[in-house]
């Protein structure tokens, strides 16, 4: 987001407006992060975390944009070369660029981005498995259908085999845009082959996959409901230890009193005695 100077037209306002808006929300993150990571007892296991380091990722852009906005602005005062310029100029569009990690926000309010992050965690080896299948069925069909469409065909629509491999990959994942498309029955022989096995072979990782979606979610919800009996259970405990409190109390006082008043009937027993006893003498 380029930071506009006082705005001079439509386009400059509303850039002007898009960065106030903007340093407003990283403002709010950086208020937020900061007393966030001030309360944390252990400072490197908060910053270990990946939500946290989602949010540094996220936040940092802005602020080495604003440092690289002032230096090049600097570099031009100063007369310096275009190369310098255009290199700052790359660097800003990728710090942009790593603005969409806000998006990743939500994952601490989402069930549902959670249950994705976990199952990406604990489906690695399933990924690399459909990858592997991707990648041997791509080399596989890719040179079949450079080889029935230059030999066969009537358009040579596949130049060469990497070129192939794009067509292998939209045919295999059933995406088809149809940039290159098989004229000859052999090729597309070829075609049909490698959509079939596509299906099948993305089939057999994602259904394993689908299971570990499916229980990781029951996990993380089971874990947000045992949250949520945690608060009144420690509310109604918390009750229940004041009103123990007050019963003990309770029972101390009438102890005190039931002593008290043993004590004066005592007292008033030897009184009675000693009377009697000089009354006798």
């Amino acid at each position: 987001m380029k930071r506009c100077s006082p705005p001079q037209g439509e386009c400059s306002q509303r850039c002007y407006n898009i960065f106030v808006l903007e340093t407003v929300c990283v403002a709010w993150f950086s208020l937020e992060f900061t007393l966030r990571f001030i309360q944390t007892q252990s400072k490197c296991s908060f910053l270990r975390t990946p939500l946290n380091v989602i949010d540094v990722v996220a936040i940092l852009p802005y602020y080495v944009s604003l440092i690289v906005d002032s230096v090049s602005v600097g570099g031009k005062s100063a007369g310096s070369g275009n190369n310098y310029l255009e290199k700052v100029g790359l660097v800003l569009r990728v710090l942009r660029a790593l603005r969409i990690f806000y998006v990743m926000r939500l994952a601490r309010h989402s069930l549902g981005l959670q249950t994705l992050g976990l199952t990406v965690r604990r489906c690695t080896r399933e990924f690399g498995l459909l990858l592997l299948f991707l990648c041997v069925a791509m080399a596989l069909f890719s040179p079949l259908v450079f080889l029935a469409e230059s030999e066969l065909g009537a358009k040579q629509e596949f130049t060469s085999i990497p070129g192939s491999y794009w067509w292998a990959v939209i045919s295999m994942t059933t995406v088809g845009y149809g940039d290159m498309v098989p004229r000859s029955i052999p090729g597309q022989v070829v075609a049909f082959s490698s959509i079939l096995s596509g299906i099948l072979l993305m089939a057999f990782p994602v259904t394993s996959i689908f299971h570990t979606f499916s229980r990781s979610y029951l996990e993380l919800k089971e874990e947000q409901i045992r949250a949520l009996r945690q608060k009144p259970d420690s509310q109604d405990s918390t009750k229940s230890q004041s009103s123990e409190d007050s019963q003990e109390t309770d029972g101390y006082r009438a102890e005190a009193a039931a002593t008290s008043a043993q004590r004066r009937k005592s007292m008033a027993a030897r009184r009675a005695a000693e009377i009697r006893a000089a009354m006798k003498s």
